[in-house]
């Protein structure tokens, strides 16, 4: 029970949405469950009327039926009402059967099969509808929180552990909400309703009968504790695999080049060892639960069948008995069964529980100011980060004016990047402030802040879109003019044109269908349509080759024009025609000047330059 109030109290808030589906499915199941005992009632009430005391009892004489004390006697009133009812419709032993009990005879079996039948359809189908949409509702929650956490719970989680988040937990959520929700309802009513008619036909023996559910349900709840176990192995393990198939997949031309091959395929291949060994356990834990069912319940009905015997019940009591007590352990089973499912699911809803809890470490304002266009200047203050006890940036002090073009050299770990990030507020300061137009970053609606900074980085990020879709992404709103001026303006129209469907060619996964600065100029494409104030260029032609890097060039210079600029680079040419620029080392700034001031110099930037051949040593 436990178990499955976890899962309720998980799955309510995606249920609530869908009350009128889901309550049409319960009472379908619960009419289903009444429909099991009426079943067994409709068995009973034909045997006893095929012989000669049932027949007596069935015209009227209540008397042969009275059990002594109060729970006779309401039997015995409600057997004779019900009686009076049917009895025009059911044939009777020494009584000419005519149309009606004829009609009665044959369809009253089929009807009641029939109405269990369509009951336990429209209850399994509601209860599937709403499991699906639940599941639906709760992977774009999922995606959606993923997608409102800061970039640094992204830097300690791994893309197969996020990916098994959204896709196989919630998968594993609904199985057993498909498999156990429908059956969650339909057999626990089942149960009740054949427990009910064999009340009714002996309840001295069905109180008999009930002492042996503590036995079935013990093995069943310690045997759930191990499905739980082995489910939480097994997801860590699936983890893991997702884990070093992104791994695999994107570093291919590295696992290629190094001969790395058979060293991941073994890796892999203990992944599926630990990985068949928890599932194996599962299939243990869960298989060795109906024999084991079924043993206890044979088990009660031999004894049932020796105090039939011993007490020599009538024979339609004896064959209700015995068939009612062999229908109830089939519901016995499947609850057990969803007992296991549901063990197994509570793994991946504690994970999913735990990313839902996550929270965003870079937080809008609770009443976030508007933020216009870019005016004056971006100012950076008394700036410090870390990651943890590592610091990243110390103490910056920055001026950036509104039109200024500024460039941020430094050796690899400087800051540089943080610094970006910072602007962007994908992080926030650990102290100091960055500030725009004397509004503080953090001021700001995220919205706004960053529809003000158009970024072209070295890391190319291209959709599973066409082309046209993927220069769009830099402003929801552009019209197709938009995207196609954006790509002459970028230098992309042409090789675009000479692609297969032109705009319209789908860009493949990290766009390996176009070269590396075909790429780049689409995303210089993607700044130029956002049109925003501010652009960032964070190493944007560091991975490319000369010629490439010439052609992106003349783009980026075009991007540049009127805007204030943000330019990170390693390669110190790129920085040349930058009106200001400043050197990070260990995340603090120790030069800043002209470019050629600064080489004239002879500090840091000057070594740099002279490891590049840009001055003599």
């Amino acid at each position: 029970m436990q178990g499955i109030s976890r899962l309720f109290v998980f799955v309510w808030p995606y249920l609530r949405g869908y009350m009128g589906r889901f309550m049409a499915g319960v009472v379908l199941a619960v009419l289903f469950g009444i429909a099991n005992g009426l079943l067994l009632w409709a068995v009973n009430s034909l045997l006893m009327r095929m012989t000669p005391e049932g027949a007596a009892a069935a015209a009227g004489t209540a008397n042969a039926l009275t059990s002594q004390g109060t729970i006779g006697e309401w039997k015995a009133w409600l057997q004779t009402v019900t009686e009076q009812a049917v009895d025009p419709w059911l044939p009777r032993a020494g009584r000419a059967a005519d149309w009606r009990q004829i009609t009665g005879g044959l369809l009253l079996f089929p009807f009641l099969a029939a109405l269990r039948g369509f009951l336990g359809y429209g209850s399994s189908y509601c209860l599937a509808w709403v499991s699906e949409r639940v599941v639906n509702d709760l992977r774009l929650e999922v995606l959606r929180k993923l997608t409102s956490l800061s970039l640094d719970y992204f830097n300690k989680s791994t893309i197969g552990d996020l990916i098994t988040r959204v896709n196989g937990d919630t998968a594993m959520l609904q199985r057993c909400l498909n498999v156990g929700l429908s059956d969650l309802f339909k057999e626990p009513v089942t149960i009740l309703g054949i427990m009910a008619g064999l009340f009714l036909i002996d309840w001295q023996l069905t109180l008999l009968t009930m002492t042996f559910f503590p036995l079935v349900i013990t093995p069943v709840v310690i045997l759930g504790k191990k499905v739980r176990r082995s489910a939480k192995v097994g997801l860590k393990t699936t983890v893991n695999q997702a884990s070093l198939i992104v791994e695999v997949l994107s570093g291919i031309r590295a696992v290629k080049a190094f001969n790395l091959e058979e060293k991941m395929v073994d890796r892999f291949r203990r992944l599926c060892g630990e990985l068949f060994g928890s599932s194996m356990r599962i299939v243990r834990a869960k298989e060795i639960t109906n024999p084991i069912v079924e043993s206890i319940g044979t088990l009660g009905f031999g004894i049932l069948v020796v105090i039939v015997v011993v007490r020599q019940v009538s024979l339609e009591n004896m064959v209700s008995m015995l068939a009612g007590v062999a229908f109830i352990y089939t519901p016995v089973k499947k609850l057990a069964g969803i007992h296991n499912l549901l063990e197994q699911t509570h793994a991946g809803v504690e994970r999913l529980v735990q990313v839902l809890k996550e929270e965003p470490t870079v937080r809008e304002a609770a009443n976030p100011v508007r933020f216009g266009r870019f005016q004056s200047a971006i100012e950076i203050e008394n700036l410090s980060f870390s990651y943890g006890h590592r610091d990243v940036l110390q103490a910056v002090n920055l001026r950036v004016p509104r039109g200024m073009k500024l460039g941020i050299a430094g050796e690899s770990g400087s800051g540089k990047s943080t610094l970006v990030n910072l602007l962007f507020r994908f992080h926030d300061p650990s102290s100091g402030s960055i500030r725009i137009d004397g509004r503080d970053l953090r001021e700001i609606a995220l919205g706004d802040l960053r529809n003000q900074l158009a970024l072209v980085s070295q890391e190319i990020v291209l959709f599973d879109m066409s082309v046209a879709e993927n220069i769009a992404c830099g402003r929801p709103d552009a019209t197709r003019e938009d995207v196609e001026a954006a790509a002459r303006a970028a230098f992309a129209d042409e090789f675009i044109q000479r692609l297969p469907q032109g705009y319209e060619t789908r860009v493949t996964e990290r766009g390996f269908n176009l070269s590396g600065g075909q790429r780049q100029r689409l995303a210089i494409a993607r700044a130029f349509v956002r049109n925003a104030p501010i652009l960032v260029l964070d190493e944007a032609t560091a991975a490319l080759d000369a010629k490439s890097e010439a052609e992106v060039q003349d783009a980026i210079e075009r991007l540049a024009e009127n805007r204030t600029v943000i330019c990170v680079a390693h390669r110190l040419s790129t920085l040349r025609k930058m009106d200001h620029v400043v050197v990070l080392s260990s995340g603090q700034l120790v030069e800043q000047g002209t470019f050629d001031e600064l080489l004239r110099k002879g500090g840091l930037f000057n070594e740099m330059g002279r490891r590049q051949g840009l001055c003599d040593g």
